[in-house]
């Protein structure tokens, strides 16, 4: 399936990257969110975004103008009708992500293609919510989209390989490096990634370092650009406690505990860069 149009729910973080990334690749978007003064934050932002990159001369003015030019903002559904591909980037919460899915595969055409943007809900059971759950797929960005390579294309039970082909090839034409994982809690990335920042945790915890050193040992010696516990200011803390709950209650592994500290500090509203203190001060 060629995939010449890309609907996107969602104007916030995700959804404007996905859509600044589709339109400097030449792929018109619609971009839809409930209402108008969130659609116009978006496209400020992706605007914003490109204005930088023609002060850094990595696109020209014009290249600028033709992608803004690209994508169309609106808080009507119906207008996604000319996509092939509609993405939901909502927040990470399974009811509103349901009711969203439920009214795209409403409106959209049989033969398209939905994906969720979700970086830890099954697509399994998002799929089994539509009419749809061959042509149902995980397309998972990273933030932020324009800068990161990586899209993880997850499959659920359902998912077909036409599907998954042609999600795969369009992450490739936006310059990305899509890998194609199996549904399961956390994927491949923030499976690996999040029990490493609980785990630095358990090392801050019992003393063995200062959230400094125990940083600059892993940028240091794993070549890492930022280190797990400034990395986890970054996420929010409630976020990587909410993500270990997931897997302790999805696996019944205990190896996915969450720390004690970690869940102190988030019962202190120590939550990261978003409330000023984390692990560090902001």
């Amino acid at each position: 399936m060629n995939i010449s149009t890309v609907g996107i729910i969602g104007a916030g973080t995700m959804g404007n990257g996905i859509a600044q990334a589709c339109a400097v690749s030449g792929i018109p978007v619609v971009m839809v969110d409930i209402s108008q003064e969130a659609v116009d934050k978006g496209i400020r932002t992706v605007a914003g975004s490109l204005e930088r990159l023609v002060k850094k001369e990595k696109i020209s003015p014009t290249d600028k103008d033709a992608a803004l030019a690209r994508i169309k903002g609106s808080t009507r559904y119906e207008d996604l009708a000319s996509a092939q591909l509609v993405v939901e980037a909502a927040t990470e919460n399974f009811d509103l992500k349901v009711r969203i899915l439920r009214q795209i595969d409403a409106i959209a055409a049989p033969e398209v293609i939905i994906a969720s943007n979700t970086s830890s809900i099954s697509i399994t059971k998002l799929a089994a919510a539509t009419s749809r759950a061959d042509r149902f797929i995980g397309m998972h960005f990273f933030n932020p989209v324009p800068m990161m390579a990586l899209v993880e294309i997850i499959r659920g039970l359902q998912t077909s390989d036409a599907t998954h082909d042609a999600v795969h090839a369009l992450a490739q034409a936006l310059g990305k490096t899509p890998i194609t994982v199996k549904n399961a809690p956390g994927f491949v990335v923030n499976r690996i990634l999040v029990p490493m920042i609980n785990e630095a945790f358990f090392v801050l915890a019992e003393g063995l370092a200062t959230a400094e050193d125990i940083d600059a040992g892993m940028k240091l010696g794993c070549n890492q650009p930022i280190g797990p516990l400034a990395l986890a200011d970054m996420i929010g803390l409630d976020v990587c406690l909410a993500v270990m709950d997931v897997y302790l209650t999805e696996y019944g592994d205990s190896k996915y505990r969450p720390c004690p500290l970690l869940k102190e500090m988030v019962a202190a509203g120590r939550l990261g860069r978003k409330t000023g203190q984390g692990v560090y001060s902001y």
